[in-house]
This record gives C-alpha cells, sequence and structure tokens, in this order.
C-alpha cells in the first residue's frame, strides 16, 4: 500500500486541454487520473476570493486532495530593508488565512537571499523574522514549511533550513530536491545513499516525524554554476535529479513523503509517473 502522496503544483497543461478551466474542477480531476495531493500556487500573490478558496478547499475535501499553499515569492524573510522584511509576516499570516480556507495543512516560503550580506547574517535576519512570525500568529494547526532553494547565492541549504526549523516546531523543511542538486550544480544524489541521508539528517536534527511525512517537492531543473536556471519536464535526460532511487528509499524504509511536483507544463503527468514508479516498488 502506497502511503506517500502525490500531485502537482497547479495545473498543468493537460488539465486545461481536458477542457477544465478553473481550479476548482482541479480536486475531482486529479482524483480521476490517480493523483492524491495539490499545491496552490500564489507565488504572484493572493489574488482569489475567499468564496473561491472554500470552493476549492470543499471540492479537495471531497475528492481526497491533500491541500497546501505556496506563499508568495515576494517573502523575503532575510530582507536587509527592515520594512519589506516584516512586510513578509503579514503576507505569511495571508497565506494562513488563505490555506485555512483550502483546508491546507501546510505553506510553503522561501527562505530568503544571501547575495549581499554574509550567510551567517542572512540565516540571523531570517530567524528574526520567524520569532516575529511567532509573535504574530500564536497557536495554530498549520505547518510553516521552509524550501530549500536552488541558487547559490539564496538562503536555503537543507543545514539551514533544518536550523530555521530548530526554532519551533511548528516550522518543518519542504525539501526541493531539483532545488539541492541544481544548487550543488548536478550530481548530488547519484544513488539511494544520498537520498537517505537527507531524511537521517532531518530526523536526527528534527525528529522522525519531520523525515518520515516530508513534505517535498521534485522536478528536473536545469542549471548554470550559479545554481538554479529553470524547471524542465521528465523528458530531460540531462540535469536529474533521477526520481528512481529516492523511489527505492521510499519503499524500503516506509516513508510516506507527499511529493509535489513543479515540472514545466507537465507537473501531473510526471506525478503520476513517479507514483507508479513506487507503485511497482510495494
Amino acid at each position: 500500500m502506497i502511503t506517500a502522496k502525490f500531485g502537482p503544483a497547479g495545473n498543468c497543461d493537460a488539465f486545461y486541454a481536458s477542457g477544465r478551466k478553473a481550479t476548482v474542477e482541479a480536486p475531482a480531476w486529479l482524483k480521476e487520473i490517480g493523483l492524491d495531493a495539490y499545491e496552490f500556487q500564489a507565488g504572484n500573490g493572493l489574488r482569489v476570493s475567499d468564496a473561491t478558496l472554500t470552493a476549492i478547499g470543499k471540492q479537495a475535501q471531497e475528492h481526497g486532495i491533500a491541500m497546501s499553499l505556496h506563499t508568495p515569492y515576494f517573502i523575503s524573510l532575510s530582507g536587509i530593508d527592515p520594512e519589506k522584511r516584516l512586510k513578509s509576516i503579514t503576507y505569511i499570516k495571508d497565506s494562513l488565512y488563505a490555506a485555512s480556507l483550502l483546508g491546507a495543512d501546510i505553506i510553503v516560503i522561501h527562505t530568503g537571499s544571501a547575495a549581499k550580506i554574509s550567510r551567517e547574517e542572512a540565516l540571523g535576519l531570517a530567524a528574526d523574522t520567524l520569532y516575529k512570525t511567532l509573535e504574530e500568529i500564536g497557536d495554530q494547526p498549520i505547518k510553516l514549511g521552509l524550501e530549500t532553494m536552488g541558487k547559490i547565492n539564496q538562503l536555503g541549504t537543507l543545514e539551514e533550513v533544518i536550523a530555521l526549523c530548530k526554532i519551533d516546531p511548528i516550522f518543518c523543511p519542504v525539501v526541493d530536491w531539483g532545488h539541492l542538486n541544481a544548487r550543488n550544480v548536478g550530481g548530488l544524489f547519484p544513488d539511494t545513499d544520498a537520498y537517505r541521508r537527507v531524511f537521517h539528517s532531518i530526523g536526527e536534527a528534527l525528529g522522525d516525524s519531520y523525515a518520515k511525512d516530508l513534505h517535498c517537492h521534485f522536478s528536473k531543473i536545469e542549471y548554470t554554476p550559479a545554481g538554479e536556471k529553470r524547471h524542465l519536464t521528465f523528458e530531460d535526460s540531462v540535469y536529474g535529479p533521477d526520481f528512481a532511487p529516492l523511489a527505492e528509499v521510499i519503499a524500503k524504509d516506509g516513508l510516506s513523503p507527499r511529493i509535489i511536483c513543479e515540472s514545466a507544463g507537465t507537473q501531473a503527468e510526471d506525478a503520476l509517473a513517479m507514483k507508479n514508479t513506487l507503485k511497482n516498488l510495494i
């Protein structure tokens, strides 16, 4: 039995080609094709009504689709402009409200930049933003996921994300396997041991449940010496990473991740390909 869940980040080309036009139709379509997760994309801002978010959430519940929400890209936990950095807290609060309407159990947040300051300074600013966020949001059930990033000048190595997640149990790592591979300029995940080390690091630092139930992103990503350049599809045979060794780790170690596919236009098809790869191992 597969306990991992798979789904797309937003709506793929095939969704629209099937005649669907609105995200409220996505949960039923995803169930129809065999997927069970969906990440709502608010990268460019939350430009949707409460009524629409509520309707999407209702459809997701009816069709057994696990929901998450990607917060706006303009959130900057480590921004050097204090006003802009602290404005990020408002965006996080707005995202949590939207997530509650969607029935999402986690929001995904970019950790920020380290381009103009040292990584230590960036980590300190990000931590300060997160401490202030905790003061604003209080106790609530939705996890705040901190994402590993793909460009070398961005805050967001696995170690940096884990350090920030230690601030409070509400924070959890969101591992983007393609990002980690890209910021390493490729070759980071050649085998099962390489993937397993990531789960081990998370479990050792934060607790086994954070590793076992990891929320993560997977896509093949083109990179340059600076890291991430652009997302590709599973047709790519050059940049990677390869999903097969990760599937083997999930199957052998009894893990239950939620894997959101961020392929360029084929995210649902590629999510289904990952699910089928895992299914063949169990």
